[in-house]
Parts: structure tokens; sequence; C-alpha cells
């Protein structure tokens, strides 16, 4: 434990140290990004704030994690650093979403075949447990993709993206630490404790962001915990403490926000016969702020839905994953239709009220 705590403390001061020297490199370099079009934001901000954090974490994990921890470890270390180069790429000049996709598919196989971070199973699915090796291979492949974009997506809106990293590290974090997986923890720790020192200068009003090259490091990070989790909760033996009876279920409810985000956009733009990647405002925060919420309420309403989405998947717990994956994906099913709902009603009201107006003037 105490130097999983040192590997927090140890991000945090030099996160909180370097941000501001990048906040104040980028800036006198006129390099900053420019709101408009889908940018809810005012103002000319730095947006490489992936920079401080990729240093405190990557700094913190080399002097506390020790040596063995290293030599197991070395190819994530590999693999992120990978999404943190073409992630600044990308934010200084942008490139074509296939280098992006390249740069995910090497990292992604490198802790898949180096690390054997992978899906062995689908954990009793439809009553499936063992998958050839080929379907493990590509389920994982697509897992580690999926969650790293989802990620990426929610990175509009000032302390969204890292208050999610935030929750899901430290539930992640906690459950390693409990299970003896110092080093997995240990991880987990040294982004929390960069996350939060970042969150300092990322909340409204925003002095920076992180950008694709701490929205692609960091949803990568999460991507390869996430999987560890379902892969290494479900075959401890029956009689372990900590162990969960629905590894897939509690995982998913974790990453919600950005995985269901991402999920109802796609569907929502496919039905409009839209390209799934053309960009748009019907993201979930998009929807709250037009509504009338600040980037902070915003903010607070989505980690509030984050944090009673976990709590009612561990109070569930017992009823398995054939029955907790579809009532958590019901629940947000559910919440987005009544949110859709709402956002009409408002429409029409306000609609009403111009008539209304319209015909006194």
């Amino acid at each position: 434990m105490p130097q999983t705590l040192a590997s927090l403390i140890t991000s945090f001061i030099l996160t909180f140290l370097l941000t501001p020297l990048v906040i104040g490199f980028f800036k006198k370099k006129n390099i900053m990004d420019k709101p408009g079009g889908r940018k809810i934001h005012i103002g000319d901000t730095p947006s490489m704030g992936g920079i401080a954090i990729f240093m405190g974490v990557v700094i913190a994990l080399l002097i506390w994690m020790p040596m063995l921890g290293l030599q197991k470890f070395k190819f994530f270390y590999g693999a992120i650093g990978i999404m943190f180069i073409v992630g600044l790429r990308d934010d200084l000049v942008p490139v074509r979403p296939i280098v992006k996709l390249a740069a995910q598919l090497l990292s992604s196989c490198m802790v898949i075949f180096l690390m054997d971070i992978k899906l062995n199973s689908l954990y009793g699915i439809l009553t499936i447990e063992e998958i050839p090796y080929i379907i493990s291979f590509f389920l994982s492949l697509f897992t580690l993709i999926v969650v790293t974009n989802s990620y990426n997506l929610i990175d509009g809106l000032d302390g969204l993206a890292s208050s999610i990293g935030i929750i899901a590290f430290f539930f992640f974090g906690i459950y390693f630490f409990l299970v003896g997986q110092t080093y997995y923890s240990m991880v987990c720790f040294a982004f929390i404790g960069a996350l939060i020192a970042f969150l300092n200068f990322n909340w409204e009003p925003s002095r920076i962001f992180m950008g694709d090259t701490g929205a692609l490091l960091i949803g990568f990070a999460l991507a390869v915990v996430t999987i560890k989790f379902i892969d290494y909760n479900h075959y401890l033996p029956a009689e372990t403490p900590f162990k969960l009876n629905s590894s897939i279920a509690v995982g998913i409810s974790v990453i919600i926000i950005p995985l269901f985000d991402t999920l109802r956009v796609f569907i929502s733009r496919a039905i409009k016969k839209k390209s799934p990647f053309s960009p748009d405002k019907t993201h979930i925060h998009h929807i709250l702020m037009r509504l009338g919420f600040s980037h902070s309420g915003t903010t607070l309403i989505m980690i509030a839905t984050n944090i009673v989405i976990i709590c009612i998947a561990l109070a569930l717990d017992f009823l398995g994953d054939n029955i907790l994956v579809p009532t958590i994906i019901g629940l947000c099913i559910l919440l987005s239709l009544m949110l859709d709902q709402i956002l009409q009603a408002n429409i029409r009201r306000k609609k009403k009220e111009v008539v209304k107006n319209f015909r006194r003037d």
C-alpha cells in the first residue's frame, strides 16, 4: 500500500507542477484550440494537457514500481507511449484516422500478445465459457479499440473525461489492491493522482484540455485494466474474498458513460442515415447543456449517474452476467429515452413561447 499511495502522490505533484508549464509554453507558441463548430468552449485554450499527465504517471511508476513490476509492464509502457505520441501528433498536426487506428492496433497487439491481456472466454454469457484463440484475439482487439475511442469521444466538456477517468481508475485500483494485484493497483493510482491534479486546471472554466494526447493514452489504459479486471475476477476461486459474480456487468458499469454515449450517438447517426463518424452535437453532454445546465453542472450529473450505475451493478452482482448485463443496458436505454423526451418537451415549450411572444408583438 505505501508504494501505491506513493505513486498517487508523486504523479499528483508532478502533474500539478508540469501542467502550468505546458499551459504557458503553448500559449507562448500560440498553439491553441480555438472555439467554433462542435466545440463548446469559449476562448482559445491549450489542448495538450496529456503531456503533463503522461509524464506524471510514467515518472511516478518508474520511481516506485519494483524492478520486477517494471519488467512485467515494459510492454504496457511502450503501448501507452505509442498512444501518447500519436495523440500528440494529432493535436499538433491532425493525422488521418487510418494512422490513429494503426497506432491503436499496434498498441493493442502489444498488450494482447506480449502481456497476455485478453478476454479468454465469454465468462458464462449465454452459458458460453471457453472460446477459440482467434475469437479471443479479435474480441480483445475490438474491446481495446472501442473503449479507447469511446473515452476519446467524451473529452468534449470541462472536467468530464478527467472525472470519469478518476472514478474508473479508483474502482479498478481498489479492486486490484484488495485481490493482491499490486502492480495494476499502482498503475491505476498513478493515473488517479495525475487526473486529480489535471482536474484543477480542467474544471470550468478550463485553462487546458487533455486533447487526444491525453484522451487516447487514458482511454487505452482504461481498456487494458477493464479487460484485466473481467478476466482475472472471473477465474478467481469461488471462495476468494472480494470475488464478484458478474465480471462483465460490473466492468461495463464502471466505463458505462463513454461506452453507452458512443453507442447511442452511433445508432442515432445511423437512423438519420449519416456516417457513424460524422461530427454532431448529439452526445449526452451536448443534450444536457441544451437543457440549460452549465459545464460543471453537466459534468456533475454524469459523474453522479456513473457512480449510481456502479453501485447498482455491485448491489445486484449476485444476479450474474446473464441477467445483470441486459439490466444495466436496459437501465441506460431507459435513462436515454427519458433524456430525449425531456429535450423534446423543452424544445416544444420554447417554440410555444416564441409563437406567443410573436403574437404579442
